[in-house]
């Protein structure tokens, strides 16, 4: 029997034309990094605010959701910031399928050698297809996503992976897990309650994992902070 891992990534509703971001998760690029970016737009005149757009997309998306995938009656689900746990939840609960909304493939980014190192951001689908935990994946890339399928073409040689637009999807999945992922390196602290209200929005209950919370108080940085920020 088929058990489905349903992961989504926050970014997947958020757009942006600069190429913020960053592969490595800890304190400086989920926070600090962000307050260094913060002072250096304010700096030449501009406000990093406004080189990103969240997508009222996400306002109906379980509504959209809802109607290609059902969902079990115990159905888990999972709030964390990195998406690698999505690695750990499909073990764990003997997914061996997955359907990933996302504006990153996460099949790891430097061919098949890339799926050599340890779980990470970047690689936790492609791991899962490669240590045979799963059988396919399947990906929706955001529709600002600067990504395509055709960079992957050795993962999509050697592995069961399809790409499609959900506005086009004519399928109906029973889905056992669900993984709402922040990904914090790549999304902006300010649009965390946004994030949160997406959570609320489900309405099941659920187990957050290492998502710590993000303090944004521009208003009351001073010199010694901002020295520290850009030293990030």
């Amino acid at each position: 029997m088929e058990k489905c891992l349903l992961s989504i990534d926050w970014d997947y509703f958020i757009y942006t034309q600069d190429s913020w971001g960053s592969y490595l998760e800890n304190k400086k690029s989920l926070l600090d990094l962000w307050y260094k970016r913060y002072i250096q737009t304010k700096a030449r005149g501009e406000d990093i605010r406004k080189t990103f757009q969240l997508s009222s997309e996400w306002e109906v998306f379980w509504n959209k959701i809802k109607e290609h995938f059902q969902f079990v009656n115990d159905i888990k689900v999972y709030v964390s910031d990195s998406h690698a746990l999505s690695y750990e939840i499909a073990k764990k609960n003997n997914c061996n399928v997955v359907y990933l909304f996302d504006s990153h493939a996460d099949l790891g980014y430097g061919g098949l050698s890339s799926l050599d190192f340890e779980v990470n951001c970047s690689n936790w689908l492609g791991k899962l297809l490669k240590d045979k935990l799963i059988k396919e994946a399947n990906i929706f890339y955001s529709p600002y996503t600067a990504e395509k399928p055709e960079y992957f073409k050795p993962m999509n040689s050697t592995y069961n992976i399809s790409y499609y637009n959900f506005n086009k999807f004519d399928k109906c999945i029973l889905v056992s897990v669900i993984h709402l992922c922040r990904s914090g390196a790549w999304t902006p602290p300010w649009l965390d309650n946004k994030f949160t209200q997406f959570i609320d929005t489900l309405g099941i209950p659920y187990k957050i994992v290492n998502c710590p919370k993000r303090k944004w108080d521009t208003a009351n940085i001073d010199l010694s902070d901002k020295i520290y920020y850009l030293m990030a």
